[in-house]
């Protein structure tokens, strides 16, 4: 790793404050925002798989990179080139007011800390799914972002690109038809295998982990971070951590957001979250995330989301309402459906260039807002799941409703000194 006086400034400035310590980017002469001509600068945290992925998109170059894992650093230095900075420290690259864009890429316990801390220091964020680990994190990170005027953009893209994971279509004909209510109301949604989706119903933690030595290429205690202390095994880090509570929430918080963001979209959902949640599951360890078989969200309004684990509903409609049901690949019992589209309007434009977003400061389409409800829904099906039992839930007050259990999982406690 390079050692230059602006990393000498860096580690001076933070041994001298014994804490987080940063210098905003307007007090060191920067605007906080980049004019349209000027290119935009870019750090990626989190380079050990799905971070590398990212190291070039359009109208961005890459100044740093920063892992906790020596090994990762230099696979991404193999890529890109010595030119470009590496830091163990995620605080060091936020230091920097070269640097316009933070992308995240670490494992989720660290995205509302690094996204929070980011915001603060007046970079605009590019977060990986699911947006945070607990409800609590969300809601603060959405204040935090806004208070500081900084852009937002979760990493999954469906519901405005591409088509859904083995559904075979895009969303916009799906939003036409129920905007132009040509299902009825309210709609029942099922996301499973069976509805076009690659459910990871199987995605687990090992229970019966026993401690090993720590590599010596890795840092364990910045890797746990905020994340109660546990001895080491390699089934806890890069790859494997999404099958422990203390980090993310196995399939479904691995492959949640992706499945269930454009569900909320198309249901018109974005400013709000279910008002109950039922789960048919077996009893979860403590720590290792295990398997279950249904997820039942409903809103206020009547409308839900299946998640149907097992894929046992062989007959089962993507959406389902009063006047018909819609199949993959936009199969459906409405008559001259394709007809009836084409002469309906399309939904509303949405701001999907995340560089052009920045640039103009107009608010990406999936942003911290219904980014934060959509990733509710993971984490209220994760608490659910966790304590075994069905929930109500105030999306208003975004609190469970006669239930101190539940409310006491929404903001968990963080290792110091680690907070948002």
């Amino acid at each position: 790793m390079k050692s230059n006086n602006r990393r000498d400034f860096i580690k001076k400035s933070l041994a001298t404050a014994g804490a987080f310590y940063i210098v905003p980017r307007h007090v060191l002469g920067g605007t906080g925002f980049t004019a349209p001509s000027e290119q935009l600068t870019k750090a990626i945290i989190g380079v050990g798989g799905m971070g590398r992925n990212h190291f070039e998109y359009g109208g961005t170059k890459l100044l740093a990179v920063c892992d906790v894992d020596k090994s990762h650093i230099k696979l991404a230095l193999d890529q890109v080139g010595n030119e470009v900075d590496s830091y163990s420290d995620y605080r060091e690259v936020l230091q920097r007011p070269d640097i316009d864009i933070v992308h995240i890429a670490t494992p989720p316990h660290w995205h509302g800390i690094i996204a929070s801390d980011a915001a603060k220091a007046g970079k605009d964020i590019w977060c990986e799914k699911p947006m945070t680990r607990t409800i609590g994190e969300g809601i603060k990170l959405v204040d935090t972002v806004q208070r500081q005027g900084r852009m937002f953009r979760l990493n999954t893209w469906f519901r405005f690109d591409s088509t859904f994971y083995g559904f075979g279509t895009p969303v916009k004909p799906i939003k036409k038809v129920v905007e132009n209510d040509m299902l009825g109301w309210p709609i029942k949604a099922t996301v499973s295998g069976i509805t076009g989706f690659n459910w990871k119903f199987y995605w687990s933690g090992n229970p019966d982990l026993k401690p090993q030595k720590v590599p010596s290429e890795l840092d364990y205690d910045m890797w746990l971070g905020p994340a109660p202390y546990k001895p080491y095994n390699v089934e806890r880090v890069h790859a494997k951590f999404r099958g422990y509570w203390d980090y993310d929430g196995g399939g479904l918080g691995d492959m949640g957001q992706h499945y269930l963001d454009p569900v909320q979209y198309i249901l018109g959902k974005d400013n709000t979250s279910p008002v109950s949640v039922e789960v048919d599951t077996g009893q979860q360890h403590y720590d290792a995330v295990g398997s279950w078989r249904r997820i039942t969200y409903t809103y206020e309004d009547g409308c839900q989301i299946i998640l149907d684990g097992e894929n046992k509903d062989k007959d089962a409609a993507f959406l389902e309402g009063p006047k018909g049901r819609l199949y993959k690949r936009m199969r459906s019992d409405i008559p001259n459906l394709e007809k009836k589209l084409a002469s309906l309007p399309d939904p509303e434009p949405q701001q999907t260039d995340f560089i052009d977003s920045v640039k103009t400061r107009k608010k990406f389409a999936l942003n911290e807002e219904n980014g934060h409800r959509s990733c509710t829904i993971i984490n209220l099906g994760k608490i659910a799941l966790r304590l075994g039992r069905s929930l109500k839930y105030d999306p208003v007050k975004q609190q469970f409703i006669d239930d101190e259990g539940a409310n006491r999982l929404i903001d968990q406690p963080m290792r110091g000194p680690w907070t948002i």
